[in-house]
């Protein structure tokens, strides 16, 4: 009541009575090609050549102008990748109210049904996110999301996949807008580029959203299909590297009378190697890791949409994703005048493999009030993640005599992962200015794990264990904003209540924890002209511990490094306050942003030595939480067309992270390592550029180069990276089908590098199928309308890092 009461005094203070004298302008702007509301498109009224008036559409596309001079105006409305419209109004003491609705095209010719793909990508500054839309420039990045994902500014991929957002990884991946419950590493390996229409990055995430992830989140967009009848896309391709790799998949849409069904089907499989060596300086051993990953993975969607009526819509979908893996890693350990020890080499087989199963299933209910964007959503989601791994060790230990002795031994792992949510979320515009938004979700999981091994160097009690890690969390939020004519805001919070206990072996609690938590948000958008615009804003950030991260269950292992969770890892919370400006230029666009966080108890790998081993040779690789910890940093971005042939996208990104937390020190005196504390500033740059190259209406090249600087971290010295990109599109049958043709890393210059003193004195690298060239197609074919039931946008509630190497 309390509430209620303070918006209507504050809808009161700032209501204006509208002058007799004067009229009104007002409409609403939608995509042409399929009706959807235009959000932030700029709406400029224009004396003489002059501007009167300027604002910004809201999230329904819709825009007004109230208490404007009975004269005669041009009206003019842009957005970037479509066309601007240029249109009159006339306001007079007979009409002192006009109504302009604009259906914009997109700025490459559109064709019916067929998803039309933008020559060039753009970069556009919304309330709370950069959105990038994707164009034909990037899609010839590769065949997959993953392939993509390093030409976007401020984005990362290693060379495992992982990705990263302003050089930090805790970062959550959305598609459409919903969490997959699927590794995003392997997930974005089955997207095909060709599918992207528009990447989300939500840098400093509002209240409405989960407070998990401390750089933000990623949502990726897919084309909808927004056709009657029968249609879809096919794509596939084949990447060349040490062996060929090879992707494809079908989307598929059917629509008649009030029922839309839709699915796809995605295949990614062949063999992957990457190798690399660990050289450890105060004991001259070389430790040279080889291997081999065959992967072989299957990714479905089926589902439907009912429209019950103009006002409900019902939905229901089930996305499932099977995949088998066979991983070969092998690692030979040379002692070389190592006097300690009387061992010459070790070579070490190990084999690893089993299925991997995540069957999600939704259901979702739509019901759209009278007023316009007035809704009303209920969602339920439940997953279920099934996963088997069998390995296989077979070491052999040579000694300085020459004689040798040999270890075999078996691990199984069996995993299961049941997670279910259930989501309501209310829109209300309470008036053309003012929006309020409220909702709640409960998040319940639950986890297994079961380990066996036949190793014989550990005690019989030792060889089998049990581990569960379960979480409980309710939440709720509310946001209110308003919109004016240069300046809009909007404050939210989000109360949280998060339970966690970790178990081992059936009833020994390793972890507890439960607390309330409140998580604000607040932004501020000034837009100085109609092509200027200026944000503030601030959230407060959470990133808790994963399943991967806690578990204390070997991930992964060579003779001389084992990978294990840490159970009694702490939450890590962020506070972060962002200024972002965004320029729109004739040709083009620039961007630039500035961030400041304070971050405590982060969550970070540390590699220290395994207390079980005298000789002081083997390492554990884990995670721990260092103390409290600031950072800041810049990015800034252009997009430009030099000519009508060729334009260029360049970005840069700085990050500074002031780091202190406890390490272990080798002590050659002494044959020891002890832990130390150490306070660092861990600097990050990273650039980018890309152009392209129009020859005609249907060919175009691409040039890509980037650059990662060198980062001194708390522990590991990681070296530069550097590598630069060429291809090619062609399109023919009318644009609906198109072959593009990448060579990625021409120069072969990409490589991870590394130095340590911590534990010990140590150096590596690894090298990975970098030098590639792929080779896809994309066939488009269907036409007709319909509108898809939106859905809200959702994210996971952990960390996502697991322990593995490779």
């Amino acid at each position: 009541m309390k509430l209620k009461i303070f918006l209507f005094a504050l809808l009161g203070v700032i209501a204006t009575a509208q002058a007799q004298n004067t009229g009104n302008v007002s409409g609403k702007i939608t995509e042409k090609s399929n009706g959807m509301p235009v959000s932030y498109a700029t709406v400029s009224l224009k004396e003489n050549g002059k501007v009167v008036s300027g604002v910004n559409t809201d999230d329904n596309g819709e825009f007004s102008f109230k208490n404007i001079a009975l004269k005669s105006y041009t009206i003019e409305i842009q957005y970037i990748g479509f066309r601007k419209y240029v249109g009159s109004v006339l306001l007079s003491e007979n009409k002192k109210s006009a109504t302009v609705n604009v259906s914009l095209e997109e700025e490459a010719t559109q064709l019916k049904g067929v998803n039309i793909i933008a020559e060039r990508s753009t970069i556009e500054q919304k309330i709370d996110r950069k959105v990038v839309t994707v164009g034909k420039d990037l899609t010839t990045a590769g065949a997959s999301a993953s392939d993509i994902m390093n030409n976007i500014p401020s984005v990362n991929v290693d060379q495992d996949g992982k990705l990263s957002l302003r050089g930090n990884d805790n970062v959550r991946v959305l598609i459409d807008g919903r969490p997959s419950n699927i590794d995003p590493a392997q997930l974005l390996k089955q997207i095909p580029s060709t599918s992207i229409k528009k990447i989300e990055l939500i840098t400093n995430p509002s209240a409405k959203y989960n407070p998990e992830g401390m750089s933000g989140i990623i949502n990726i967009i897919l084309h909808k299909n927004a056709n009657t009848g029968f249609n879809g896309t096919y794509s596939g391709g084949i990447t060349f590297g040490e062996t060929a790799k090879y992707n494809q998949s079908l989307d598929l849409n059917y629509k008649t009378g009030k029922v839309n069904f839709f699915g796809n089907v995605g295949q990614n499989f062949g063999t992957y190697y990457n190798d690399g060596f660990i050289k450890r300086f105060d004991q001259d051993i070389v430790q040279r890791i080889d291997v081999m990953n065959d992967n072989d993975s299957y990714l479905y969607k089926i589902g439907m949409d009912f429209l019950i009526d103009d006002h409900n819509t019902l939905s229901i979908y089930t996305n499932q994703n099977k995949s088998n893996g066979k991983g070969f890693v092998d690692t030979d350990i040379d002692y070389n005048n190592v006097t300690n020890s009387d061992i010459s080499n070790i070579f070490q087989k190990s084999r690893y493999w089993g299925p991997d199963q995540v069957g999600t299933y939704n259901l979702a209910y739509k019901h759209i009030f009278k007023k316009e964007g007035h809704t009303l959503d209920f969602e339920g989601n439940y997953s279920d993640n099934k996963e088997s791994q069998h390995a296989s060790f077979d070491t052999e230990t040579t000694k300085t005599d020459n004689t040798s002795s040999d270890i075999l031994y078996n691990d199984f792992l069996k995993g299961t992962r049941k997670l279910t949510t259930l989501n309501v979320d209310y829109v209300n515009p309470l008036n053309e200015k003012t929006t309020l938004e409220a909702g709640a979700e409960a998040r319940i999981t639950r986890t297994g794990n079961d380990y066996t091994t036949g190793n014989p160097l550990l005690p019989v009690a030792d060889r089998t264990s049990h581990y569960t890690y379960d979480t409980d969390i309710y939440s709720a939020y509310v946001t209110f904003g308003q919109k004016f004519k240069k300046i809009s805001y909007q404050l939210g919070a989000r109360f949280e209540s998060y339970k966690v206990q970790a178990n081992l072996n059936y009833g020994q609690t390793m972890f507890d924890d439960d607390y309330i938590t409140l998580y604000p948000s607040a932004y501020l958008t000034y837009n100085i002209t109609e092509k200027n615009t200026l944000q503030f804003s601030y959230s407060r950030r959470v990133d808790r511990p994963s399943l991967e991260q806690t578990k204390p269950i070997r991930e992964f292992a060579t003779p001389l490094v084992t990978s294990l969770g840490n159970p009694e890892l702490r939450p890590q919370f962020t506070n972060s306050v962002e200024v972002n400006y965004t320029k729109t230029l004739e040709k083009g666009s620039f961007s630039a942003g500035v961030f400041v966080r304070s971050i405590n108890d982060q969550i970070s790998r540390i590699l220290y030595p395994d207390p079980a081993d005298p000789s002081k040779e083997k390492q554990i690789m884990s995670f721990t939480n260092y103390d409290h910890n600031t950072a800041y940093g810049f990015e800034a971005s252009f997009n430009y067309k030099i000519t009508k042939w060729w334009d260029i996208q360049p970005s840069i990104d700085f990050s500074s992270i002031n780091q202190q937390g406890i390490v272990f020190q080798y002590n050659a005196a002494d044959n020891s390592s002890n832990p130390i504390e150490r306070k660092i500033t861990v600097a990050a740059f990273n650039g980018r550029m890309n152009s392209n190259f129009k020859a005609n209406k249907r060919l175009s090249f691409l040039l890509f180069g980037f650059y990662r600087g060198a980062v001194d971290g708390l522990q590991n010295n990681s070296h530069e990276m550097y590598k630069m990109d060429i291809g090619s599109r062609y399109t023919l049958l009318d644009n609906k089908m198109n072959i593009s043709v990448r060579f990625n890393d021409v120069f072969k210059t990409m490589k991870y590098a590394f130095d340590t003193q911590y534990p010990y004195p140590q150096a590596g690298q690894f090298t990975w199928e970098s030098q590639t060239v792929y080779v896809g197609l994309t066939y488009n074919f269907g036409g007709g309308k319909i509108k898809n039931l939106q859905r809200k946008q959702r994210d996971d509630n952990t960390n996502k890092d697991g322990g593995g190497m490779f």
